[in-house]
């Protein structure tokens, strides 16, 4: 599936016990003491993961830190921590296994400290991973996967195309346009599922409807993976893999299409709602080259490059070729079983996390001005509520059942802009508007929408 070349740092098909030392080599197995650009990188990465809390462990001793061939962060000494990025994965409020809380707390497991929950075409997992979150120390980045179609002039090249979005704490500016693109492809996945389940029927399958429903849960949108598992359950199949190769994959006898909007609608869109696009996965992709340079003069800001087994040589150079981030996560779904990257496994390099930030922090902090100046502009119990969504509201639990909007606004970003950052003229001008509003939190949390 891989297409175009081979993986750059991952394991080479030589004698396993002969090659073992080469092996743990190639993979970046040496140690050596950060370069000057690397400390700095490494420094400002930290400083935004460890917002609004105390942490001495990751910059004090930035003498101790190591990198490897590839410049993977390593630490030496005891009570340091790794700063570990998860940026793609998936939970039960799409196709994943795990409910948004144990993601977290998996994800913590594993040394997780920025966590992206990007479920297929919703956001509704957002509130409750940002409430697990605060229990263990983790930020989440508000993402979302769209799922999206290339449809060029000639047909037969029209194939499915997957964008990663990443927001701000305040979520998406414009957040109802964004919304109402998502359940538009939800609506669809449920045609698109009710006509696979018809296909199969007709190949003398005859799973039911209400199996596949049961599986997704009430108010999610069903995907082929549901309809997998609801074939593996009821025996027609012998695993999710067997699912896909004989029925489902892209094209497949019991193949079908939904209601998605063409992938550069949806990279414009997440660039005007104040949100990094990310190619994913391309390297399932049959016409890799011609989609991103399609997706680049839509806005791309980068693509998945790095997997747990090392980075794509190939759609590097690509990457490169386009000027393009170079992300990666490990697509985690819970499902169990060898085969499947655990989160937190994919290797992001210092300077790649860094320039991910570089770019996206911005575009973050302009969003998160303007959703804020239309919250000053017009102090409704809606515009909020789009706050609260995905602002960490819950550390007003127990607090004054009264507070100045300033006094709230501060409190929920001081997790995610620098105080230079919150301090600008743009945003002092917004804190004084804030300051003579107030809010009523009800004894409690602002209410939440969770769908």
């Amino acid at each position: 599936m891989v297409g175009l070349g081979d993986i750059n740092s991952g394991s080479n098909s030589s004698s396993k016990a002969k090659d073992k030392k080469k092996k743990k080599k190639k993979r970046g197995g040496s140690k050596r003491k950060m370069t000057a650009e690397q400390t700095l990188a490494f420094k400002s990465v930290t400083e935004w993961v460890y917002l609004g809390r105390q942490n001495s462990s990751s910059t004090a001793s930035l003498s101790s830190w190591v990198v490897d061939d590839f410049g993977v962060q390593k630490s030496l000494g005891r009570g340091m921590e790794k700063v570990v990025f998860e940026l793609h994965s998936h939970s039960k409020h799409s196709d994943g296994f795990l409910s948004p809380s144990k993601l977290v707390e998996r994800a913590h497991g594993n040394g997780v400290k920025v966590l992206a929950l990007t479920d297929h075409d919703t956001m509704s997992g957002i509130p409750e991973a940002i409430e697990a979150a605060r229990r263990f120390g983790i930020k989440i980045i508000p993402g979302v996967e769209i799922s999206t179609i290339f449809s060029p002039r000639n047909s037969e090249m029209e194939e499915p195309v997957h964008i990663l979005a990443y927001y701000s704490s305040c979520g998406p500016k414009r957040y109802e346009e964004l919304e109402n693109l998502l359940a538009n492809i939800r609506d669809g996945r449920y045609l698109r599922a009710k006509d696979m389940v018809l296909k199969l029927n007709k190949l003398k399958l005859p799973l039911k409807w209400e199996h596949v429903t049961k599986i997704a849960g009430k108010g999610v949108a069903p995907g082929r993976l549901h309809v997998a598992r609801a074939m593996v359950e009821a025996g027609y199949v012998e695993n999710l893999k067997q699912a896909f190769a004989r029925y489902l994959y892209d094209g497949g006898p019991a193949y079908s299409t939904g209601s998605e909007p063409l992938a550069e609608e949806a990279v414009q869109l997440v660039c005007e709602t104040g949100g990094l696009a990310v190619l994913a996965h391309p390297w399932a992709l049959k016409n890799s080259i011609p989609i991103i340079r399609r997706l680049k003069d839509a806005g791309l800001h980068g693509m998945e490059v790095y997997r747990s087994d090392g980075r794509l040589a190939a759609y590097s150079d690509l990457a490169d070729t386009y000027d393009l981030l170079k992300l990666g996560g490990s697509d985690y779904h819970g499902r169990g079983g060898h085969g499947e990257s655990e989160p937190g496994s994919v290797n992001l390099p210092v300077l790649v996390l860094h320039d991910f930030l570089k770019v996206a922090r911005p575009i973050w902090c302009s969003s998160i001005k303007d959703i804020l100046d239309n919250y000053a502009e017009e102090p409704s119990d809606s515009n909020l509520a789009r706050i609260a969504r995905f602002g960490r509201m819950g550390s007003f639990k127990g607090s004054s059942p009264f507070g100045c909007g300033k006094e709230l606004i501060d409190r929920c970003l001081s997790s995610w802009l620098t105080s230079e950052e919150r301090q600008n003229a743009e945003f002092e001008a917004i804190r004084l508007k804030l300051s003579h509003i107030e809010i009523n939190l009800g004894g409690g949390q602002v209410p939440i929408e969770s769908k």
